[in-house]
């Protein structure tokens, strides 16, 4: 048998066993389940191949014992930290899988990748605490629900968790100092669709065993659904900021004209902006407190978040952006007051494009909640054109973990969005703090522009003056809305020598 034609076979037997929903002990997937030649065409041919086939839901089976988890009790499995995988090996990275069980039923083929060869990561209970839990027998395959990698990034002598991949096509990094907050996915499809969203899964994952001083880690992921499949390549580098290079190649079942590029989720419960009906001791609670664009003019765009009455969906038209994501400009514990959830300590999620993605748009979808368990945010590109069914799309991008996003030096950055009634009847006075680039030079009095504007409604009673707590300055104005269910705010500061701010864009609604 020739060496290509080997890869071929051995890429479609490895297929069978990840999306094979029957039983553990059916003889092909058995068969499937031993060693094969695996890189990243393989995977692109897996891929392609799934997306030839009706889509077939994974496997959620579950002994009734782990199927019907509340929350707390799932907490209790936990993988012991001396079986993951490297752990005795003196490597820069380890591997943790994740149990199936409560909000997690899927069952994730997982592999080690050494020498370009694929070895399949076997259940084994005995790898598990299950707490009051009762274990399964030893000679149970419940298969496992996804998996985290550890890495010394806080100290060099603890392995602190640096990303997981856990749940549909979700998963989550970490910056240095960082605790979870916001989620990133594979892609979006339909979100905000009457008729429902469509979440695509990670079927498999491939997981490279690093070298010896390694800084980087390479995970290969397959994913499907029933509108498309892809292959999705991540080079994973942790530190002050973690970043992901992603590669992504998509093979539509359907057509697509509502996808998703590049998504990520958050939370925006309350803050300053907005704290309708909220009786809260603390003045804040978010994961992200505002989309941050760089267009591809280089202008720069901030957009506060809110937690809206009724859905609100922004569309911001763009052609090749630079970079979008969700922030948490909020870093100070005052901001929040919270010792458990410590929401100051969330990362940033910054999207950088590598190549030109042509036109489309920054979508932002800010969902209304009453609790600050429930994500409520998403944002993500969508092109202009829709995808092709039987095509193939490829994409590559830079994703950050990070904290606040320093953007371009030379313009100030607009650190907090308050409003609060007005001089009169169904005003609202809406004041903004600007801190940073040019502003310093303010101090001496140098004359500035403060532009302030709003579509429909008015905008009046607009001040501007330097703020001695911050080194910035404060915009104030009055919004008079009328009638309006929405009104479309823009500020912004230059002088004579340009933009001394970057543009500050919200949405108001009653």
């Amino acid at each position: 048998m020739q060496r290509r034609q080997f890869g071929v076979l051995g890429s479609a037997a490895l297929l069978v066993a990840v999306v094979d929903t029957g039983s553990s002990t059916d003889a092909t997937a058995q068969s499937a389940a031993a060693p094969v030649r695996f890189d990243m065409g393989s995977l692109r041919g897996m891929a392609r191949e799934l997306a030839a086939q009706p889509f077939r839901p994974p496997e959620t089976t579950l002994p009734a014992g782990l199927r019907d988890l509340e929350y707390d009790q799932y907490r209790h499995i936990r993988f012991k930290r001396e079986q993951a995988l490297w752990a005795n090996d003196g490597l820069p990275f380890q591997m943790q899988p994740f149990h199936r069980g409560f909000l997690y039923p899927n069952r994730i083929a997982l592999h080690e990748v050494a020498d370009g060869i694929a070895h399949p990561i076997r259940y084994r209970a005995d790898q598990f605490d299950f707490g009051p839990l009762p274990r399964p027998p030893d000679d149970a395959d419940l298969g496992f629900a996804g998996f985290r990698l550890t890495h010394p990034l806080n100290r060099p002598d603890h392995f602190d968790e640096v990303c997981a991949f856990l749940g549909a096509s979700y998963f989550r990094g970490l910056g240095k100092g960082h605790i979870y907050g916001l989620s990133a996915r594979g892609l979006a499809i339909r979100t905000g669709d009457p008729k429902g969203e469509e979440f695509p899964l990670f079927r498999a994952f491939w997981i490279e065993r690093p070298v010896q001083g390694a800084q980087t880690m390479v995970v290969h992921a397959l994913m499907d659904s029933q509108s498309a499949a892809a292959a999705f390549r991540f080079t994973i580098r942790p530190g002050e900021a973690t970043i992901f290079d992603v590669e992504a190649t998509i093979y539509p079942r359907v057509e697509l004209p509502g996808i998703g590029i590049a998504p990520a989720t958050s939370m925006f419960f309350f803050g300053p902006n907005d704290r309708v009906g909220i009786d809260d001791y603390r003045p804040a609670v978010h994961d992200s407190d505002g989309l941050m664009v760089t267009t591809g003019q280089g202008e720069q765009i901030w957009r506060p978040l809110s937690n809206p009455r009724d859905l609100q969906v922004s569309a911001f038209a763009e052609t090749n952006p630079r970079g979008f994501g969700l922030m948490q400009r909020s870093r100070a514990f005052t901001n929040f007051q919270d010792l458990e959830a410590h929401y100051q300590d969330r990362p940033s999620l910054w999207v950088e494009p590598i190549g030109d993605w042509g036109q489309g748009e920054i979508q932002l979808f800010e969902i209304p909640t009453n609790d600050e368990i429930h994500d409520n945010i998403v944002a993500f590109w969508r092109p202009a054109q829709p995808m092709r069914a039987r095509g193939e799309y490829g994409l590559t991008y830079r994703l950050y973990w990070e904290g606040a996003r320093a953007g371009n030096a030379a313009l100030a950055q607009f650190t907090s969005t308050r409003i609060g009634v007005g001089s009169e009847a169904r005003a609202r006075r809406i004041v903004l703090d600007a801190v940073g680039g040019r502003l310093d030079a303010l101090r001496n009095g140098a004359p500035f522009e403060t532009n302030v504007s709003g579509s429909p409604g008015e905008v009046r009673n607009i001040s501007s003056e330097f703020n001695p707590e911050t080194g910035g300055v404060r915009i104030a104005f009055e919004l008079l809305p009328g009638n309006a269910p929405q009104v479309e705010l823009r500020a912004s500061l230059k002088d004579a020598q340009g933009p001394l701010s970057e543009i500050w864009l919200y949405r108001w609604t009653p």
